[in-house]
């Protein structure tokens, strides 16, 4: 029995390595696509190139659709600093629909990649550390699961946690991919909407050579929506601290 179980540790052991490779891998791949492309996802180049990409568009859509989506993945994937031009970029050049949906479809595919690998890498032995462990930090972990549905929708709804950390979290709290998936498609959509709605309508200044204004998405009216459905998402945490249970 004993050596049996040796046996079994020193297997699960070998294999653990080659569970953390793809995380591996999408670091590698982050950091290079930081250095070397970190002038192309911005507003100004955006501004640069609108032309270019229309006339892409035009001539390609259904491959321009395509390189979009798969490009947008790979932005969230590697959790680069270009998802908001990204998502303005579909607004642009699909309109607010079929552009958006083209943007939750992405941005909900590179968070599922990057959910798997760090589930595979670490999530699962840090999880059980934490377990295993006790104190406070179990008892957070517990407290969260609890309310997993209401967490998982208040990280995508509120700007409190950034988007890169709302894919990880969630690999340390267990949660089902099936469930991420929902929470995460669902969630941004509020965002969504906002942001390829703006960019549907940068076409007058992208024509002119402007770099877009942003400050328009940080009014009241624009944000209040999401505020409310945040709201909304905390109701169910909020009536369970009222009626004393523990969080």
């Amino acid at each position: 029995m004993a050596l049996g179980g040796r046996a079994e540790g020193k297997t699960r052991g070998a294999g653990r390595p080659w569970r953390r490779l793809p995380i591996v891998l999408i670091g590698i791949a982050a950091v290079i696509a930081a250095i070397f492309f970190r002038d192309d996802l911005t507003l100004k180049a955006l501004s640069e190139h609108h032309a270019d990409l229309l006339a892409y568009r035009d001539a390609h859509y259904a491959r321009a659709v395509v390189v979009f989506m798969l490009t947008y993945t790979a932005i969230v994937t590697l959790s680069l600093p270009g998802a908001t031009v990204a998502t303005l970029t579909g607004g642009f050049l699909f309109g607010a629909f079929p552009g958006v949906l083209y943007n939750l479809v992405s941005a909900t595919c590179g968070a599922i990649l990057i959910f798997l690998a760090a589930r595979s890498g670490f999530g699962e032995s840090l999880r059980g550390r934490i377990t295993s462990g006790g104190g406070r930090a179990a008892q957070l972990m517990e407290g969260i699961r609890e309310n997993e549905l209401s967490v998982l929708f208040l990280m995508r709804l509120t700007p409190v946690v950034p988007f890169f950390l709302a894919n990880l979290i969630p690999s340390v709290m267990g949660v089902s991919l099936s469930r991420f998936a929902f929470t995460t498609f669902f969630g941004i959509i509020p965002g969504a909407l906002l942001l390829t709605g703006f960019g549907a309508g940068l076409g007058e200044v992208l024509a002119a050579g402007a770099v877009p204004d942003l400050g328009a998405l940080k009014s009241w009216r624009a944000i209040l929506p999401g505020i409310g459905l945040a709201v909304l998402a905390a109701l169910p945490i909020l009536i369970r601290l009222w009626r004393g249970r523990r969080l």
